[in-house]
């Protein structure tokens, strides 16, 4: 593992820089748009709590989230509506620096599938967010379609209950065979990598994880081994000592926001509602039961 600022990286392809650390809307931002014009995916990591004080004394805060101010009026809870809102700040000042534009500039829509992205200024790249606990995760990239998931790595998993909902029958038996805490590290880091597949084709969670299949190449890094492989790259990264961050990407620009081909419609099912009243839930995978909507499913965060 490699350690920078506060990151170990785990498994990584060599085009994926650590994720970075940025502390607040005034960055620093300088190392975000160096990524980015070298040509890889960025990947910004923050907690909520520093940007807490710049989003409720943001006078702009409201043109900020500009499309999106109704979902934060309409979150129920006051913790909640702020981590709504500094998600999405978050999420917009990174765009807003890699393009050197306020961030107020930029049309955040998303997709059908409930996918971010940036309508006009900006279009060009594509964008991905996650975020669980007090820890949100950004990925930008010029280059090609991106997606990000993050989840504590304390989160109690089931492979009993997780198995046929997260791995193929080849990956469940790989991981039946190993001690309890490596096999739930290894499950929650599947759950991960394929969460941040799956909103890199921007279809949310309308695929069964099951039917996604990853393996390690000579060099023992992640790659797929059941859709066609393509020019993906896959990284894993363990965040601030208490997060596991995956994420994907695809090096073949496309018009953002727009799906990739579907893989394999047949094993495709609807999205799952969003938990009750809350349209920031997320339900992690938990040791009772399977995983819920990630933040790119439809109405979720």
């Amino acid at each position: 593992m490699n350690r920078d600022d506060g990151v170990q990286t785990v498994d990584a392809a060599p085009e994926f820089p650590a994720p970075l650390h940025v502390a607040g809307p005034d960055g620093p931002w300088e190392p975000v748009r160096e990524v980015l014009e070298s040509g890889r995916p960025v990947l910004v990591h923050t907690t909520w709590g520093e940007w807490l004080t710049a989003a409720l004394l943001d006078p702009e805060l409201r043109l900020v989230l500009g499309r999106e101010r109704q979902r934060y009026l309409h979150t129920p809870t006051p913790a909640g509506r702020f981590r709504f809102a500094v998600s999405r700040m978050v999420m917009r000042y990174t765009a807003a620096a890699v393009l050197q534009v306020p961030p107020r500039s930029l049309d955040l829509a998303h997709s059908p599938g409930g996918r971010p992205r940036l309508r006009g200024l900006g279009e060009e790249l594509d964008v991905s967010l996650a975020h669980t606990d007090d820890l949100i995760l950004v990925g930008v990239s010029a280059t090609g379609p991106v997606g990000v998931d993050v989840e504590p790595l304390s989160r109690p998993v089931s492979f009993e209950l997780l198995r046929d909902h997260v791995c193929t029958p080849e990956e469940g038996e790989a991981l039946a065979v190993l001690p309890e805490a490596e096999r739930a590290l290894r499950l929650l880091n599947l759950w991960t990598l394929k969460e941040a597949y799956t909103k890199a084709l921007g279809h949310g969670l309308r695929r069964r994880f099951a039917t996604i299949a990853f393996g390690r190449d000579e060099r023992g890094r992640t790659v797929l081994t059941g859709d066609e492989p393509g020019d993906w790259d896959f990284a894993t990264h363990v965040v601030q000592g208490r997060y596991l961050a995956s994420v994907a990407h695809h090096r073949a620009p496309r018009a953002a926001g727009a799906p990739l081909p579907d893989p394999g419609a047949p094993d495709w099912h609807p999205a799952p509602p969003t938990g009750p009243g809350n349209p920031d839930h997320h339900a992690a995978p938990s040791a009772g039961g399977a995983p819920g909507p990630g933040p790119e499913s439809p109405g979720a965060r």
